[in-house]
């Protein structure tokens, strides 16, 4: 896996929500000639059943929006460990931070003779100095992730988010619930998956032209999102400067 394959990746997984807008937009226009119904069956869909189908498009946003951050956090750390020369002292303050989280699991709750068995086994790891094996950036749990949080990761493992003036304004705008886009969705799909809001009321009021212009604000976050992290990555700026290969000096 290398980051060639993140926009690969983030085109068929947007594609999929894309496609599923357009078919909203049909249904949406055949309504205007009255209620829309399958020609084989006459059976007519309902009112109730369009919204149920709009409310998806949160769903599909927010796996959307997780699956990427996921991938870009998983490309960072395959790229520590990918070359099999990198060792601890040369990964940038950011990434050895998260390493050392991984490695002696800092975070977690264990016994002390657990704790010391990985404090020693880190130990070793750098006097030995042996190259970063491949390991595990601790992102939180599920139903988190919006710009803001993705704004605190990037910074967290020290990956610049230079969004343009023209996105950054676009995810910054308030929409439905005095929430931006990315906001919403997360709102809404976790509104979903813990039962506090139904199908139906999740799109009361929603039209497709909403549903397909926060789409398109998502798409265009997450694409200045990916870049960040694929410059970041491939100009080896995971590592300290003194570190990185001729020509990475960034």
């Amino acid at each position: 896996m290398s980051t060639a394959d993140l926009f690969p990746f983030f085109e068929e997984r947007f594609s999929e929500v894309d496609s599923y807008v357009d078919f909203l937009e049909k249904l949406e226009e055949a309504t205007q000639n009255g209620i829309p119904r399958l020609a084989v069956s006459e059976y007519r869909i309902t009112a109730k059943q369009q919204r149920i189908l709009y409310s998806s498009v949160y769903l599909q946003l927010y796996n959307l929006v997780e699956a990427t951050m996921a991938r870009c956090v998983s490309e960072l750390t395959e790229a520590t460990s990918s070359a099999g020369v990198w060792q601890p002292h040369q990964l940038n303050d950011h990434l050895l931070q998260e390493w050392v989280r991984s490695s002696a699991r800092t975070h977690a709750d264990m016994s002390a003779p657990s704790r010391l068995k990985y404090a020693l086994e880190m130990s070793t790891h750098i006097v030995q100095q042996l190259p970063v094996k491949p390991f595990v950036i601790d992102v939180g749990g599920g139903g988190n992730w919006d710009d803001e949080v993705i704004y605190k990761m990037a910074e967290r493992l020290g990956c610049p988010l230079s969004l343009s003036v023209t996105t950054q304004a676009s995810v910054k705008r308030k929409r439905r619930d005095g929430l931006g886009p990315l906001q919403l969705v997360k709102s809404r799909r976790n509104g979903l998956a813990h039962g506090s809001i139904s199908f139906v009321d999740c799109a009361d009021g929603v039209v497709v032209r909403e549903l397909r212009e926060m789409s398109q604000c998502v798409e265009a976050y997450l694409r200045e999102v990916i870049t960040c992290f694929r410059d970041y990555i491939d100009s080896h700026n995971f590592l300290r400067p003194d570190s990185r290969p001729s020509g990475d000096t960034a």
